[in-house]
């Protein structure tokens, strides 16, 4: 367990109704219906929310590493992240792949960003030997 200096934030959501739901987070800024994938449902789901907060969070992470690199990011980076909800033998779980673009960038440089941001991102050590994870600069 990691000793805590300081606490920087904390997300505060309510949720009901499980995956048929909805969540609303403590500020009001998000106010969502849930969904299960696969389904007619107008919501998103938990998959989607989990790939937004993981890219977003990469994107910062490499933004760090640029900086103690000295790299200027590209305006145009993103990362494209893929979350699978799996099944077998009737045990779930998940997996995952991140599609990291950081046009204009020598590739060498760019692949040292996506590695470092790999070791730092906190959505990335919270899955790290929980689940597959595939993180591909292309």
């Amino acid at each position: 367990m990691n000793h805590v200096e300081k606490v920087l934030y904390t997300g505060k959501t309510h949720t009901t109704g499980g995956r048929d739901g909805a969540s609303r987070s403590s500020d009001g800024y998000l106010d969502i219906k849930l969904s299960s994938p696969g389904t007619s449902g107008m919501g998103t789901n938990p998959e989607q929310l989990f790939a937004a907060g993981w890219s977003a969070c990469f994107i910062g992470a490499m933004g760090l590493a640029a900086g103690k690199m000295k790299v200027a990011l590209p305006a145009d980076r993103a990362v494209d992240a893929e979350v699978d909800l799996c099944n077998t033998d009737g045990a779930y779980f998940l997996q995952a792949r991140l599609n990291v673009s950081l046009p204009g960038l020598d590739r060498e440089v760019a692949q040292a960003l996506v590695d470092a941001a790999h070791q730092t991102c906190p959505y990335s050590k919270l899955t790290r030997g929980n689940i597959d994870v595939v993180v591909t600069l292309v």
